[in-house]
């Protein structure tokens, strides 16, 4: 062979070598990075090169569109960003996904029949997931940061970050007919977080779906919100209304909402892929005692300060109490139990305008037309907020007030 032929093949061998050493290294170091995710706390860890997250508006951009995110307004202002995750930081070039489990062994569905009692959505429980999981976020992108030499961001709900979308294509587990995520190990119970990393690595295979032929979420859902598989309008939805929806809640789901008090899991615990799902070992995920099963009487003489208070390292608090109240009287009607009579009558004097509304609706419920007529009569002419007044004339089908 002539020389210079033997020198470059020379030059090709050693630079596939080095290409598949490099190659070896990337594979290495992703490796490692997802098996440190369990000893800061992360139950499943999968990687997304950043490249594979594009597309990701089709859904966003229907779902906006038909105004299915009701009052959710933040998700129309940073819409480009959600799409596109390389747009919230353009050195970005992988994506970390986190699972954390949530599930303790307690069901809402249990609850349902309790009028008296209060459903709370499981993931809120229990400590505020957010300041868990942050805590663990900085840690783990810290170690990663210090060994690898790169620079990171790192995301828990509160960034314009599309994490379900995103766990679906690194394999964390496939998008449910109810639109959120399920996992072969941990059923419908994960919350997400991210990193985004400046090192590019391959992505993990994307999951498969595996709901079938079953439409349990679907049938299940007391309003209808899932209106078709895959596709949700969050306005029906009982979990946007009682902790998204910031003002009165229409008439027509209020029966619907039951007691739920809270978030609604109705969709999530009867997915049969629950069955595999594991206990969570996270201490800061296990359920308050005093919100498993709270009565609805314990919460309706909150004032500010005792909620604030009551609720001060919990998701609960970020809708605020006359918000919390509403939702709380909503349920007292739904029970139709004449012994919370006192209680609602106290709250037909609230200072809030929300508050005094869904105490009417409540009144209504629970009294018989001749009794209620009597509070009407003390009340009505006292009343200055329209909502309110017009909340006291629908319980008698009369013309309602419009200026």
């Amino acid at each position: 062979m002539p020389k210079r032929n033997s020198e470059y093949a020379k030059r090709t061998v050693s630079r596939r070598s080095q290409e598949e050493k490099n190659q070896i290294d990337f594979v290495s170091k992703k490796n490692s990075i997802l098996k440190a995710s369990k000893k800061f706390g992360f139950d499943i860890a999968s990687i997304i090169n950043i490249k594979e997250t594009k597309n990701l508006e089709v859904e966003l951009r229907q779902f906006l569109e038909k105004k299915h995110h009701g009052e959710m307004e933040w998700l129309n202002r940073k819409k480009e960003f959600r799409s596109d995750p390389k747009k919230l930081w353009k050195e970005a070039k992988s994506v970390i996904v986190l699972g954390s489990n949530y599930h303790f062994e307690t069901n809402s569905l249990d609850l349902l029949n309790k009028k008296n009692k209060g459903i709370i959505s499981v993931y809120a429980r229990s400590k505020d997931y957010h300041l868990s999981i942050k805590k663990k976020l900085k840690s783990f992108s810290k170690w990663i940061s210090d060994n690898y030499q790169c620079q990171i961001k790192f995301f828990v709900d509160t960034a314009p970050v599309m994490e379900k979308p995103l766990a679906m294509r690194a394999g964390i587990g496939w998008q449910g007919k109810h639109t959120n995520l399920v996992s072969k190990e941990y059923g419908s119970w994960l919350f997400l977080s991210s990193i985004f990393l400046d090192i590019e690595f391959n992505s993990n295979p994307e999951s498969k779906n595996h709901c079938g032929s079953c439409t349990k979420c679907i049938d299940i859902c007391p309003t209808n919100a899932i209106v078709e598989p895959y596709k949700i309008d969050a306005k029906k939805c009982i979990s946007y209304l009682t902790i998204e929806h910031k003002s009165h809640i229409p008439k027509a789901y209020r029966n619907q909402i039951g007691n739920r008090i809270y978030g609604c899991d109705d969709c999530l615990a009867v997915c049969p892929w629950n069955k595999y799902a594991k206990k969570t070992s996270d201490i800061d995920f296990i359920p308050k005692k005093n919100l498993i099963e709270p009565t609805l009487k314990s919460f309706l003489s909150l004032d500010d300060t005792m909620f604030r208070k009551k609720f001060s390292r919990s998701s609960i608090k970020r809708i605020g109490r006359n918000r919390f109240i509403r939702n709380v009287l909503i349920a007292v009607g739904n029970s139709k139990n004449k012994n919370y009579l006192s209680e609602i009558t106290l709250l037909l004097n609230d200072s809030s305008d929300l508050v005094r509304s869904m105490a009417v609706w409540a009144l209504k419920e629970i009294l018989n037309k001749k009794d209620f007529e009597i509070q009407k009569k003390i009340y009505y002419k006292k009343e200055r907020n329209l909502e309110v007044k017009n909340e006291w004339l629908d319980s008698d089908n009369q013309i309602q007030i419009t200026h």
